[in-house]
């Protein structure tokens, strides 16, 4: 089908799958006082659904294109709406952790399915405005998780942050079901030696990064974790070298605007993610703003990344993806850096220039998805997906990782200087956005680079003209 009512539920469902990855943070003391739970305890609720999500996204790609983008969003979409209902029943720990494991199972069957349904049955003309609302929908459940997930724990229960998915899901399967169309498997059947290896590395990458810096990146664990990743990872490489239907075909690299447009991805979300997660900190700890309200300084970022969403493919068609992703990764350095200047004791409201510039420089970047899943034939479509999918995860995890060892370096050294814990954090945090900032400029002059349309010979012209 062609019609644009499909981006309803490929809107839906990025931002129902997104919002588990931060709605349940704000909530976790009211779970720990509920189970009796240690901080470990805590730590595998909050990163459970991530690691498995992130694990299994190449598997979710191959299976898309295995058996069909249609049956697979919805497939996926039950699983996490029955792993909600489990989630908010959950009696103990352990059964939350195992109900959040099942949620991002089912996330990594819907995420690259979404994806492929954009490439495949939205029309070309509404290609970029798809790309848009996609990744407009995943941008606005980060910056409205903490604020959700800390007003239904605090006026309700936590278990309303699950209950809630429920009535979401089950729309967007509905509008799915009527919307999607129904594609013809590939008949090559499933890579098993690639997707243990590619789930063994995912997993193990994803737990190094996430439990890094909590852990130190010398622990015993992690080090482990970090040795399954690369052997995994080559594993992988050499598994998919000899298969005969690997699960990722290597060949879609050798395009400049894939391969440009992937590394582009990764920097935005190096750069944008320890955004969120260390200005939350930032708003707490420094400017000493409560939960909620930290939350809500993430809606203005929200709202100009929403309303510039538009704009952002209207410039994509008329100066060309290259530009208006280049200017989207700028506008977003600058706001940075502008964030960077605010310390202890100004204004909140100082931050919100800076933040609606990220959100702004956000939205202009948004038709990158559609430029790379452009490029890539129907049959592939699910496992290209999982590759833009795995970058912007595994950026996100690995950009809270490298700018909190920028802020946890800074922060150290400043406090040997003499200076208060709290400000000690804010010069580390100051720094860490300098890096981001510095991330996202390479990431817009790759995408300037990659991401201009390829010229077309004057006799190819006069050919592609007659009938």
């Amino acid at each position: 089908m062609t019609s644009r009512v499909v981006l309803v539920p490929i809107a839906l469902a990025a931002f129902v799958t997104s919002l588990d990855n931060t709605v349940v943070n704000v909530a976790l003391p009211s779970m720990q006082r509920d189970f009796a739970l240690p901080v470990s305890g805590l730590q595998w609720i909050a990163t459970s659904y991530i690691l498995a999500f992130s694990g299994l996204l190449l598997a979710g790609g191959r299976l898309t294109d295995l058996y069909g983008r249609r049956r697979v969003f919805l497939a996926g979409l039950a699983l996490f709406v029955g792993a909600s209902v489990l989630a908010g029943f959950a009696t103990s720990g352990d059964f939350l952790i195992g109900a959040r494991v099942l949620q991002g199972v089912g996330a990594a069957l819907v995420l690259p399915s979404t994806l492929a349904v954009l490439a495949a049955d939205v029309p070309p003309a509404s290609r970029h405005l798809g790309a848009g609302i996609f990744t407009a929908s995943i941008a606005l459940s980060l910056a409205l998780g903490p604020v959700v997930g800390g007003a239904l724990a605090e006026h309700w229960h936590w278990s309303w942050i699950f209950f809630l998915n429920v009535p979401v899901g089950i729309l967007t399967m509905v509008l799915g079901a009527r919307t999607i169309g129904r594609s013809r498997a590939d008949g090559q059947g499933i890579d098993v030696a690639g997707l243990v290896t590619s789930t063994v590395a995912m997993t193990a990458l994803t737990y190094a990064l996430i439990e890094g810096n909590a852990k130190g990146f010398g622990s015993p664990d992690i080090l482990v974790a970090a040795v399954l990743a690369v052997v995994g990872g080559a594993a992988f490489v050499v598994v998919e070298r000899v298969a005969q239907a690997p699960m990722i075909d290597v060949t879609l690299f050798a395009n400049r605007v894939f391969s440009g447009g992937t590394a582009a991805q990764v920097l935005w979300g190096l750069g944008i993610n320890g955004v969120f997660f260390f200005t939350s900190l930032f708003l707490q700890d420094v400017l000493e703003l409560s939960p909620t309200v930290a939350g809500a300084m993430f809606v203005p970022l929200a709202i100009g990344l929403v309303v510039f969403v538009p704009v952002s493919a209207l410039l994509a068609n008329r100066v060309g993806v290259h530009w208006t992703v280049a200017s989207g990764m700028g506008l977003i350095a600058v706001g940075l850096v502008w964030v960077s200047f605010v310390g202890r004791g100004d204004a909140a409201s100082m931050l919100l220039p800076g933040l609606v510039l990220i959100g702004v420089g956000s939205a202009l970047t948004t038709p990158l998805t559609s430029a790379v899943l452009e490029v890539v034939p129907e049959a592939k479509a699910g496992v290209a997906a999982a590759v833009v999918s795995v970058s912007r995860e595994v950026s996100g995890v690995l950009g809270i990782a490298l700018v909190g060892a920028v802020v946890a370096t800074r922060e150290a050294a400043a406090a040997d200087e003499g200076a208060a814990p709290v400000d000690a954090f804010a010069s580390g945090y100051a720094l860490g956005l300098w890096g981001a900032a510095a991330l996202t400029v390479l990431g817009g002059a790759i995408a300037l680079a990659t991401l201009r349309p390829v010229p077309v010979a004057p006799e190819a012209r006069v050919h592609s003209l007659q009938p």
